[in-house]
């Protein structure tokens, strides 16, 4: 090394400021531009350089991510990656240190691009940025000639390159976590317009209030700022504004507007082609010289227009614009003709209401029939529905229940396992003998012995007397075991050889008893994978899956859960004598539209607690229930106001069925709510939907507000 050449750093002290330095500078930079710079000063006085960058590629990709400079900024050299020193010390995570660059011969198109620019190199460092969980790019200086950098500078850049490695993969992972919240967002706030929709579609039959509400939930979600409905004019043929949302609008567009439109015009191309049409107001010649002038007047840059069709029918086209140049996206389109498709089964519902004004209740709730008993097609008692999942399991249990093997039910927890149990035992031979059952999950470990196969008298400690087993009781009839899962590997031998042999013995005796007995056995577990982990034995598993039966959950039969919500009203309606006459078809088409993740016992629970609500002779089913999860369904997540209020009902409910009712205890009632809602109505000023509206404080549907708001001769207009 020539003894002319300058230091290229500064003493420890320096460095070990400068790292403490760069640490803090580091954490509060958002930008690359900014972490560069920030990396520059710090380093300057510390370390000699004339030029200093950080590039970063895409994950697993040889695509620059981003390139900034801190210090001496220059053209991003024209050559490919592999090409480069970046390349060089990414693949190999190895630093690269070039003394004199005038004297390396590894970078020959560098070289040539550094002299084409006039930059001027001496000595080169680049080292790679890498944390334990990826590589991410590097980290270089250049030097002019006449300083040159040693081993020692290497080891403290590297040292700088893990503090700069962590900074920027904060940086990354906080910007992906950004996009995706917002990614997030954006398809909840998409999914909840899906909702909303189907909310209003099954229970709105007004169509204009119906498609103005429609109108402004969807400029909201796509961020434009003009939606508006256009129906065929039933008298003209041209297409009619039935509804606009447009709060910044000048009054030039408003509803009940008949324009008669060119052949080109989009509404037109739209509604025969069945396609979305997208078009700019640049595009004179799309329109009718009356609707351009509008669209003109009202500052209308871009619009997409999306036909309304339902079973290959046009009914309308939903027009949704902006006063920008923000054109529209293909996943826009997509997700509006999504839309459409509900909007038109609204029209044609709300349409149909009109022409046939008798089944006006018939679309806005179905009809509840009391019935004695629910039996399905085959006869099978207490199994209500018809669906072909349910049919396919009834014909198992009619081909297996006349013989005496073994079958294996499978499914959920609350499927009805039990159930089909009992239909199994009602059409075998053995129908006329005891069907016993046993929850295996139920009994603590040690008495599950015992209970299935009885004890004498003095066997353990407590045994004071002698106990038959529940499979000594079930001789000549059927058992029913049921959570077979959860029998302890100590007692699984025993229940082996009483199936297998026939015979057992009770706890503390000797002898040996027969045993003639169906079994019939229920889990909710994978009695396979409990087998590879050794918690369940394999040759009691091939003996009790003789005949395996897959019961379906709730959600693989939905055509079934109407016919069980009636069921279950008619039966809790009876148990607490009131008279409750329909269910509204929107609460029915949200009870089929849910999963229930508790199946037939959840829903069941479901309806107990609608019929325990209800004060009418209309269910009353709260369906903002069925928008949250299943756990926060619990009465506990009501809050102490929701638990009061079902308190106060029950205990209502229950004195009214003690006196015979009483009409003044329901006018203080009513009372008691009308100024409750006034109360809040005025903290709202008038505001009923909408966050932090009045609905929303007072946890309740907005529709259902409305009614009850009615029903007490309540106007918010009083309050605005």
């Amino acid at each position: 090394m020539s003894t002319d050449l300058r230091l290229a750093s500064g003493s420890a002290s320096q460095r070990d400021e400068a790292l403490l330095r760069i640490s803090e500078g580091l954490s509060a930079c958002c930008e690359p531009e900014e972490l560069s710079r920030v990396l520059a000063d710090q380093l300057d006085g510390v370390i000699n350089f004339d030029h200093l960058d950080v590039l970063v590629l895409r994950e697993n990709s040889k695509e620059i991510e981003w390139h900034a400079w801190g210090k001496g900024s220059v053209p991003f050299p024209d050559a490919p990656i592999e090409e480069l020193p970046t390349w060089h010390v990414y693949d190999s995570q190895e630093p690269l240190h070039i003394a004199d660059w005038n004297k390396d011969e590894r970078f020959p198109r560098l070289k040539q691009w550094a002299a084409t620019i006039g930059v001027n190199i001496g000595s080169v460092v680049r080292v790679p940025l890498t944390t334990p969980h990826r590589r991410l790019g590097t980290l270089g200086i250049i030097s002019a000639p006449g300083i040159t950098y040693g081993a020692e500078d290497v080891g403290f850049l590297r040292l700088i390159a893990r503090v700069v490695a962590f900074a920027i993969d904060d940086g990354l992972n906080l910007r992906r976590a950004e996009a995706a919240q917002e990614c997030l967002r954006h398809q909840n706030d998409r999914l909840q317009l899906l909702l909303n929709l189907t909310n209003r579609i099954t229970s709105n039959l007004d169509l204009r209030e119906l498609l103005r509400a429609i109108s402004a939930n969807i400029r909201e979600v796509m961020q434009c700022d003009a939606v508006g409905i256009s129906l065929p004019d039933p008298v003209s043929g041209n297409f009619r504004l039935y509804a606009l949302d447009f709060p910044g609008g000048k009054g030039f567009a408003k509803e009940e507007l008949i324009i008669s439109p060119a052949k080109s015009d989009p509404n037109i191309r739209a509604f025969d082609t069945l396609k979305p049409v997208i078009v700019s107001m640049a595009d004179a010649d799309d329109f009718a010289r009356e609707a351009y002038e509008i669209v003109v007047a009202e500052g209308i840059k871009s619009s997409c227009h999306i036909p309304l069709v339902n079973r290959g029918r046009a009914l309308g086209v939903m027009v949704v614009a902006r006063t920008t140049e923000k054109s529209f996206t293909p996943e826009d389109v997509d997700f509006l003709t999504q839309v459409s498709g509900q909007i038109a089964i609204a029209v044609e519902n709300a349409l149909a209401y009109r022409e046939i004004s008798e089944l006006k209740d018939k679309l806005a709730q179905e009809k509840l029939y009391l019935e004695e008993e629910i039996r399905s097609e085959m006869n099978f008692d207490q199994i209500v529905g018809n669906s072909p999942a349910l049919r396919r399991v009834l014909e198992l249990v009619e081909t297996v229940a006349p013989s005496d093997s073994t079958v294996l039910l499978l499914g959920e927890t609350g499927t009805g396992k039990e159930l089909i149990a009992r239909a199994i035992h009602d059409h075998s031979r053995r129908k006329d003998r005891t069907f016993v059952k046993l929850n295996c999950a139920a009994i603590p470990t040690g008495l599950l012995e015992s209970e299935l196969f009885g004890h004498e008298k003095g066997a353990f400690t407590g045994a004071i007397s002698q106990k038959v087993g529940r499979l000594e009781l079930a001789d000549q009839g059927t058992m029913f075991l049921d959570e077979v899962g959860d029998v302890p590997l100590e007692i699984q031998p025993k229940l082996l050889r009483a199936l297998q042999e026939r015979e057992f013995e009770r706890l503390g005796s000797t002898r040996t008893k027969k045993l003639d007995v169906r079994l019939v056995a229920a889990t909710n577990r994978d009695l396979e994978g409990m087998i590879a982990d050794r918690e369940f034995r394999s040759d009691l598993y091939y003996r009790l899956n003789v005949f395996p039966i897959r019961i379906p959950p709730l959600r693989e039969r939905r055509e079934d859960i109407p016919q069980l919500a009636r069921y279950f009203v008619q039966k809790f309606a009876r148990q607490m004598q009131k008279q409750i006459e329909t269910i509204p078809a929107a609460a029915l088409k949200a009870l089929t539209d849910w999963d229930w993740p508790g199946n037939i016992r959840e829903l069941q629970n479901f309806i107990e607690r609608a019929v325990i609500l209800t004060r009418g002779k209309s269910l009353e089913v709260q369906l903002t229930e069925l928008q949250k999860s299943g756990i926060k369904r619990s009465v506990g997540s009501l809050g102490s106001g929701g638990r009061d209020e079902i308190v106060r009902i029950v205990k209502e409910t229950i004195s009214d069925l003690n006196n015979g009712g009483s009409r003044s205890a329901t006018k203080e009632y009513d009372e008691k709510q009308r100024q409750e809602i006034i109360s809040v109505l005025r903290e709202t000023k008038g505001r009923v939907s909408g966050a932090g509206g009045a609905a929303e404080r007072l946890g309740v549907n907005r529709t259902t507000l409305l009614s009850r708001m009615k029903k007490l001769g309540i106007d918010p207009k009083q309050f605005s």
